[in-house]
């Protein structure tokens, strides 16, 4: 790139060799990307060898989204390779927060247009109710709401590994590409854990004030243990049956209680959580958000939950309205209802939740 016998060329020739306009080269030169070789004595810029290999670079770091400080910095360090933090490391910094950064805007997308697709599709009498479950999300969308209700039925001075544990597996990550129905299906879980809950804002399993804080982390590390179990039973298609998933079941629960494993606990146990009201609406959300459009649903902890408690009932032959078999958990000095079953029915299971179904939103 040579047009005179000093070796320099002037900005027009420049911009030409780059194919970018004269307006392009001044503006990196006024901003000292494009340092100007001398001037000519009219007053025109003048650039040297170097030039149109450093404006390619600036062209090529820019259309990558690299900030012109950012380009600035990368330009620094190819003048002083031997700057702290080696060759290269500006650049590699910069494309990695760019990468990172595109990557948070291709997620967002993706979940706009599942929003689209979720309007677009369903019947017109039911998008109205569609357009208020999306306006109650942001896209992607939070699980604080998630989090701040079950963080409230927690016991309130349980260990936090034990607190982080269970909410792993309580509230769902929003899948970074998902269908229409995931995304329905996590505004429904938002709605639901938002919507109050009737009677008493916040209804307590009687396990959380019998076993106490530290006892609940006993409690529902044992419970994850046996779910865990029974999801391997559920994704054979067994039905439910005693075995090690149903005796760490109710190991979970004597742990807990420091109490015996005896028959008569057993169906005192079975009544109990018999009673306890469900929140199936909660864990089929969770499932249709974990499950990938194609794929057969994952067990949740509601489902292991479900199948652990018909075993036990099976086997004891207990049921919901057997009232003797609760007052039989209270003479093992599990649990101390101080309800009727009636009464009880408030109360919430530990593997379940704690607030009574509601239907979801639309």
């Amino acid at each position: 790139m040579v047009s005179s016998d000093d070796g320099l060329c002037g900005i027009g020739e420049l911009a030409e060799r780059a194919g970018v306009t004269v307006k392009t080269v001044r503006f990196y030169s006024d901003r000292a990307l494009l340092p100007e070789a001398s001037r000519s004595a009219g007053g025109h810029r003048r650039y040297g060898p170097g030039a149109l290999d450093r404006l390619r670079l600036i062209r090529s770091l820019r259309a990558l989204g690299l900030s012109v400080p950012e380009v600035r910095r990368v330009l620094d360090e190819e003048d002083g390779p031997d700057l702290p933090g080696g060759a290269g490391g500006v650049l590699e910094a910069a494309v990695a927060g760019r990468l990172s950064e595109l990557g948070s805007q291709l997620r967002a997308m993706r979940w706009r247009e599942a929003a689209l697709r979720l309007v677009q599709e369903c019947p017109p009498g039911e998008r109205a109710g569609r357009l208020r479950l999306i306006g109650a999300l942001s896209l992607p969308p939070s699980t604080a709401p998630l989090v701040r209700f079950w963080r409230g039925w927690l016991p309130a001075r349980m260990p936090a590994p034990a607190a982080g544990a269970f909410l792993d597996v309580a509230v769902p990550q929003p899948p970074d590409d998902p269908s229409p129905d995931q995304l329905l299906a996590f505004a429904r879980l938002n709605a639901l854990t938002l919507a109050p809950c009737p009677g008493r804002a916040q209804p307590q399993p009687e396990a959380h004030r019998a076993a106490g804080a530290r006892g609940a982390a006993v409690l529902y590390a044992g419970l994850a243990e046996a779910y865990e179990l029974a999801s391997a039973h559920l994704r054979r298609g067994r039905e439910p049956r005693p075995g090690e998933a149903l005796d760490g079941f109710v190991a979970a629960y004597t742990s807990a209680y420091g109490v015996r494993d005896t028959p008569t606990f057993r169906r005192g146990l079975a009544a109990q959580l018999a009673a306890d009201p469900r929140l199936d609406s909660y864990w089929e959300l969770v499932s249709r958000v974990r499950t990938p459009p194609g794929a057969g649903p994952e067990p949740t902890p509601g489902v292991a939950h479900d199948w652990l408690l018909a075993a036990l009932s099976a086997q004891t032959g207990a049921s919901g309205e057997e009232s003797a078999g609760t007052g039989a958990l209270v003479d093992e000095g599990a649990v101390d209802q101080g309800t009727s079953p009636r009464q009880s029915k408030r109360r919430g299971s530990p593997g379940l939740g704690a607030y009574a179904e509601r239907p979801p939103a639309p």
